[in-house]
């Protein structure tokens, strides 16, 4: 008998249904190949949720994704909602979506696809090659730390992680070395930061139970000027929460299109998966949208929540012939491009090639 997994799926706002469209277009041609079957339920989260229900986040998807395998998100806000209060604006429910679901650790790849080396604004010699992944703690750190306050002359902040919010995220940053080349880079700023000095500790601490993997750390302000400079070295960056939204950023730039790198939200349960990129309202409904971040969104929901990583190496291959024959999207159109294709069209193509 088949496994059968159960998707939650959050199209979102903007162009967040036409790409998820597409990325479940190559899931159920994958599935069919590998073997498996996937069952889809839809949630509303963001402005589609405050639209029907006038909350971003309705109480029918908090306990939708707890019941669900995996969550495959597409986008969400934009314009029409920002004049709402904080906690009523789209971004506040993924926030309290992510904080529900217990996903404590960001995982970022930041890979250059050898087809599009001429698009990243560095080198062709500086990119090529590189495949790093950003593992950063997404539920700690100041962006969460109390107190927190703001006054007419003065305003602060503060920085707290725990012993175990640094030593889960440090073991979830071993694991994935071990998968990859075995190297991990922890960023910090230990070096006028208590709350650093305490990261690397545990962070080496950890390290003791992973002996194959190399530990290196690094100053952020050095990361961040490394990554422009030899990008190549990195294999596995480990970092905190605000350290490692700045970098994962600068990061998915080599790439020279945010429209082609995808992310993974877990942790204690169920995983969320979504494209790093925003809703785009301003080409919503055009057709031209790029869903490569959002297929290799699902390529990482397979691996990382369902561990079908045959299926997940087919979707990867698919995305690299599709590029290698000369396929692109409007945004990618400048770089060796032989054919434009609409988002619709590129779907069709990637589960072609991801059924065979």
């Amino acid at each position: 008998m088949s496994k059968s997994y159960k998707i939650g799926v959050i199209k979102g706002d903007g162009i967040g249904p036409e790409i998820i469209d597409e990325a479940i277009k190559v899931l159920d041609a994958v599935s069919v190949s590998q073997g498996f079957n996937l069952k889809y339920e839809e949630m509303l989260l963001g402005g589609a949720a405050i639209d029907e229900t006038g909350v971003p986040l309705p109480e029918e998807t908090i306990k939708g994704v707890k019941k669900c395998d995996a969550i495959l998100f597409g986008a969400i806000g934009g314009p029409k909602w920002d004049t709402l209060e904080r906690h009523l604006r789209p971004e506040s429910g993924l926030l309290g979506l992510r904080k529900e679901m217990g996903t404590f650790a960001n995982l970022r790849p930041a890979m250059v696809y050898d087809e599009l080396v001429n698009a990243s604004s560095l080198k062709a010699e500086v990119i090529q090659g590189v495949d790093i992944m950003v593992v950063r703690e997404l539920t700690g750190g100041i962006y969460f730390g109390q107190p927190r306050e703001l006054h007419q002359d003065m305003a602060f902040n503060t920085m707290v992680y725990t012993r175990e919010e640094v030593k889960r995220i440090a073991i979830v940053a071993f694991d994935i070395a071990m998968k990859r080349e075995k190297r991990i880079c922890s960023v910090d700023k230990a070096n006028v930061l208590e709350v650093s000095q305490f990261w690397r500790e545990i962070v080496e601490e950890v390290a003791v139970d992973y002996p194959e993997v190399e530990l290196s750390h690094m100053y952020v302000d050095n990361a961040a000027m490394q990554l422009i400079r030899e990008p190549k070295q990195f294999d596995v960056i480990l970092t905190g929460n605000i350290f490692g939204d700045i970098l994962s950023d600068a990061a998915s730039m080599l790439s020279g299109s945010i429209g082609l790198l995808p992310s993974a939200s877990t942790g204690k349960g169920v995983g969320l998966f979504e494209p790093i990129h925003g809703s785009a309202p301003d080409i919503a409904g055009q057709g031209i949208a790029n869903p490569l971040a959002t297929i290799s969104s699902a390529s990482m929901m397979l691996r990382y929540a369902l561990g079908e990583n045959d299926a997940a190496d087919k979707i990867d291959d698919a995305i690299k012939k599709a590029l290698s024959e000369g396929y692109r999207t409007g945004d990618l159109g400048d770089y060796d491009a032989k054919e434009i294709c609409t988002c619709t069209e590129m779907g069709d193509i990637i589960a072609d090639y991801s059924s065979k």
